[in-house]
């Protein structure tokens, strides 16, 4: 079931992973206890890089305009807003166990074959597929082995099959809410839940009654961790347009961490039960959201080809008609060209009012915008209240480094002796955790002093730089490289006899002579670009 190319795009990404790690990018969350799955850390390099994208961002979408401003909402919110908006109900996936391998995964996810199709079983080796036969045979199911391997298997209506191993033997799909559950106030409701359970099992309550009474025991102390930013926007719609006075169109931004029970977590940062995502909710007039959808899509792309990724790994994929929410009059995401194929990078929808008048039904307070130079198109007068539509850009600022990391990873060959050889990141500059590394060439003769003074410089200018003295030069321009530093300052002995130091552009190694004192001028101006 693995692509011609799977290899080199797995091996890709062992190396992005282990450079990650190597040089303080990502490291797996509670490592030394044995780590915990779909949870990650961000080292110093890596937390620089995810601030410095996510302040990209912001001065693109609120800085640089005057028609979008930001809110930072909380993490938690009142439970009734997930029920308005459907979260409760509906932000679910459907989950299946392998009754082979015992994978659980989503089905909505898992690879799909024709019904009838042969469905060949791939076990890790002969031992497992053995026993595999063994119970499949037990439960009256004929296959024969070859090998690791099972055959005789068809693929049933559904069509799909195992993530894992391919069998298309599962169980039936159960409903799976994305949301992490959580309990807000000052008594523990375990208490009350176990008496709750004794009693019922008195009463003989079956499994489902049960359930339905340990939900409501919970239901008044029960309160959810966001899985989106986007639902506090339009709560607080009404309360930041009457604070600011801003006029339709405009739009609400927020960036921060959200939260996801993900059934399958998935390509290291890629798909994590915590992550975080820059989302605007951009408020227009009826009718007009499929033109701001045009405006965004162009917009959004601009900016993710501004950061410096390649334009051909970057492209739109329009959703379906089977693809859209029933509130939604179109969609598209921006796709990126991971090492495993196209996958999303940031989605832009046009949600039409659905999420402003649900809001108003489910708190029963009035979600509207006035405009006294519109026309009432009912009444044909000055003066109109309407629910404004929505246009939502929404990015993963975590999908996000990933993907510049993935664009600016390169290894270049060296001469014939394998000298010059190096692994690079070209990070642009102003995504670069470190903006400058300021080198003394020898541990003496007055050179780590001066380099001292120009570190404090750049420094004292809001120049995040780095002085850096260990080891021979050759290796700290290598691990500047890996770390995607774009420039290096040398100081050397001819900088004791003319004040000038060497800089070292990363992507070419070009090296030049600049006056000290012009060092943090030259720098800023090219982050400037």
């Amino acid at each position: 079931m693995a692509s011609a190319d799977e290899p080199r795009e797995s091996e890709l990404m062992q190396k992005i992973v282990s450079l990650c790690k190597r040089r303080g990018f990502v490291f797996q969350s509670s490592e030394i206890y044995g780590g915990l799955r779909s949870a990650y850390d961000y080292g110093p390099m890596g937390v620089e890089l995810k601030r410095n994208l996510m302040s990209e961002w912001w001065r693109f979408m609120v800085h640089s305009r005057e028609d979008v401003v930001g809110i930072d909402a909380s993490i938690i919110m009142h439970p009734d807003v997930w029920k308005s908006s459907g979260h409760l109900a509906n932000f679910s996936d459907p989950l299946v166990d392998c009754k082979v391998c015992g994978e659980r995964f989503r089905a909505d996810k898992a690879p799909k074959l024709a019904e009838g199709a042969d469905a060949p079983i791939t076990l890790a080796d002969k031992g497992r597929a053995k026993a595999a036969l063994d119970k499949l045979e037990s439960q009256g199911v004929a296959l024969r082995r070859d090998g690791a391997s099972l055959l005789g298997a068809k693929a049933g209506p559904a069509g799909y099959v195992c993530s894992n191993c391919g069998s298309p033997f599962l169980s039936e799909e159960r409903r799976f809410n994305l949301m992490f559950r959580t309990t807000l106030g000052p008594v523990d409701p375990i208490g009350d839940i176990v008496g709750m359970v004794r009693s019922a099992i008195a009463e003989g309550a079956d499994d489902k009654q049960l359930r339905a009474r340990v939900e409501a025991a919970m239901a008044s102390s029960s309160v959810y961790l966001r899985p989106e930013t986007a639902q506090a926007m339009f709560v607080q719609f009404m309360n930041t347009q009457q604070s600011t006075g801003i006029k339709v169109p405009f739009g609400i931004a927020q960036m921060g961490k959200s939260f996801r029970n993900e059934v399958t977590a998935e390509h290291f940062i890629f798909r994590s039960c915590e992550f975080e995502q820059m989302e605007c909710e951009y408020f227009v007039p009826p009718g007009e959201g499929p033109k701001y959808l045009e405006y965004w899509k162009e917009q959004r792309m601009k900016w993710w080809r501004g950061l410096g990724i390649a334009a051909d790994n970057l492209r739109f994929r329009a959703h379906d008609a089977d693809e859209l929410a029933h509130y939604s009059d179109g969609c598209f995401d921006v796709e990126y060209q991971f090492p495993w194929g196209w996958d999303e990078l940031e989605g832009i929808a046009s949600r039409t009012d659905y999420d402003l008048k649900a809001h108003a039904a489910g708190s029963n307070k009035k979600l509207t915008y006035f405009d006294p130079e519109a026309i009432d198109p009912t009444t044909g007068k000055p003066g109109w209240h309407y629910v404004p539509h929505v246009v939502e850009p929404a990015a993963g600022a975590t999908r996000g480094v990933l993907a510049v990391l993935c664009d600016a990873y390169a290894e270049e060959a060296g001469d014939a002796e394998g000298k010059g050889a190096r692994t690079v990141l070209r990070l642009h500059p102003r995504l670069a955790p470190i903006k400058a590394a300021i080198l003394p060439l020898v541990k003496r003769d007055g050179m780590p002093e001066i380099a001292r003074r120009i570190a404090d410089q750049f420094f004292s200018a809001g120049v995040n730089a780095k002085y850096d003295e260990q080891h021979a030069i050759g290796k700290r321009y290598a691990r500047h490289d890996e770390i995607g530093t774009p420039y290096c300052l040398t100081v050397d002995t001819q900088t004791l006899s003319d004040d000038t130091v060497t800089i070292r552009h990363r992507d070419d190694r070009r090296q030049e002579r600049i006056k000290v004192q012009e060092a943090v001028d030259v720098v800023q101006r090219a982050l400037k670009a």
